[in-house]
Order: C-alpha cells, then structure tokens, then sequence
C-alpha cells in the first residue's frame, strides 16, 4: 500500500468512527504506525482531520436535524438524546474533551451541535481530545 492509499484509508476509518456509522480507526492507526512504513506525523495528522471532521457532522445533525429526533430512522432514542444534552448542559464546553470516548462521544458532538456551541470552539476542544488519543495510539505502537 503506497502512503497515499494509507492515509485515504485511515482519514475514511477516522471519519466514520466519528460519526454515528460504527467504525474503528484507532487499530487501523496502530498497525500503520507500528509498520514504520508511513510518515507517523502525516498519519496522525490525517486520522485527526478525518475524526475531527466526522465529529463536525455529529455536531452538524444536532444543530439542523434535532428536530426530528422523535422519528423512527433518527440514530438515537429520545432518552439517549435527552441524556447527552443534560450531560452537555451540566459539563459544558468542556464535555467536549471526552468526545474521544467511545459510546459517548459521539452522543456529546451530537449533543454540542443541537444545544449550538459555537464552531470555533467546538472545533478546538474536539480536535485537542482526538489529536490526544491519537498520539496515545502512536506512542503505543512505538513512535514517541
């Protein structure tokens, strides 16, 4: 796989892992690093974009589609939705940190979106809490 095709596939992984479509990028990132066939850096900085990017979406649902979160095709139940924004409400922007986390992070995107955090800020806080865990997968597959 040239790095082109690596970074295509990593940057797809990362962003369906961020949206509500379940997907794995974090094993992806791992094998590719530990390889050591790929520039690390540009590996990283593409799994970010592309979680960073999915996250975007999340937050873009739940700023213009939250009002049809009682219907059936709807990617959350209405308690789950419920629960996300009372999370957020009691945390904060700061929630977004942990939107890194699998099973809730994707709820708190979601969540920021509809209760309407601004772009800049959601956008720094998000990509801080994925660029973190990506660089904890790299440094697990040997890199730093």
């Amino acid at each position: 796989m040239n790095v082109f095709s690596a970074c295509t596939l990593l940057f797809a992984a990362a962003f369906l892992a961020a949206t509500l479509l379940p997907a794995q990028s974090e094993g992806i990132l791992f094998w590719l690093v530990y390889t050591q066939k790929y520039p690390t850096a540009l590996l990283l900085a593409f799994a970010t974009a592309g979680n960073v990017l999915g996250a975007c979406v999340n937050a873009w649902l739940g700023r213009y589609l939250a009002r049809f979160q009682h219907k059936k095709w709807f990617p959350f139940s209405p308690r789950q939705f419920e629960q996300a924004k009372r999370f957020f409400q009691k945390y904060g922007v700061w929630a977004l940190l942990l939107s890194w986390v699998p099973v809730i992070g994707d709820p708190i995107t979601l969540a920021a979106g509809a209760l309407g955090v601004r772009w800049p800020v959601f956008l720094l806080l998000v990509t801080l809490a994925k660029l973190g865990r990506y660089l904890v997968v790299c440094h697990a597959a040997g890199w730093l």
